[in-house]
């Protein structure tokens, strides 16, 4: 069930937060900032996962690590943006809608596999991935609305707001 929320991700209380990137990010703009700052062993190990195998656009990379309480919080990265030129000179692009589409594949599998509880996401693939919320929206509800699990969909940011998630 997909419900939509006001509130700060950072502070979420689902199982999984997940979030849109490029193969090659640096993490250096919006949710994939914020999260490299509170979570800085995510991106050094993502950098040493890229540099074993390239990931590509359409797939996903799961980190877990250790929140400030001692619990476990885990991160799927969706890769829904290409990158433009390769090389140093690589920059992230924009996302696609076929990339959001294998990336929400991947994360249901994802999900079920690892029998995941509740999940976090923001407008995915809207900021830094210049996509329209109004075509991304339909397409998370595709993949993600039939899952029998908490889906929030953090709508609208508000730096250190917790959101009414009703997880429990």
């Amino acid at each position: 069930m997909i419900r939509e929320v006001e509130g700060d991700i950072l502070l979420s209380k689902a199982q999984v937060i997940a979030h849109g990137i490029a193969p090659q990010d640096h993490f250096d703009s919006g949710l994939a900032l914020a999260l490299r700052e509170r979570w800085p062993s995510m991106v050094r190990d993502y950098r040493h996962a890229s540099h074993a195998g390239a990931p590509e656009s359409g797939g996903i990379w799961v980190w877990s690590g250790v929140n400030e309480d001692g619990g476990t919080r885990c991160i799927v990265n969706l890769l829904t943006q290409d990158m433009q030129h390769s090389g140093r000179s690589a920059k992230p692009g924009k996302a696609t809608l076929e990339n959001v589409g294998h990336c929400l594949r991947e994360l249901v599998k994802f999900i079920q596999n690892e029998k995941i509880e509740s999940l976090a996401l923001p407008r995915l693939a809207t900021g830094v991935g210049g996509l329209e919320w109004s075509k991304v929206k339909p397409v998370i509800t595709k993949y993600l609305g039939e899952l029998d699990i908490p889906v929030l969909i953090y709508e609208v940011y508000h730096k250190g707001a917790v959101a009414e998630e009703r997880l429990s």
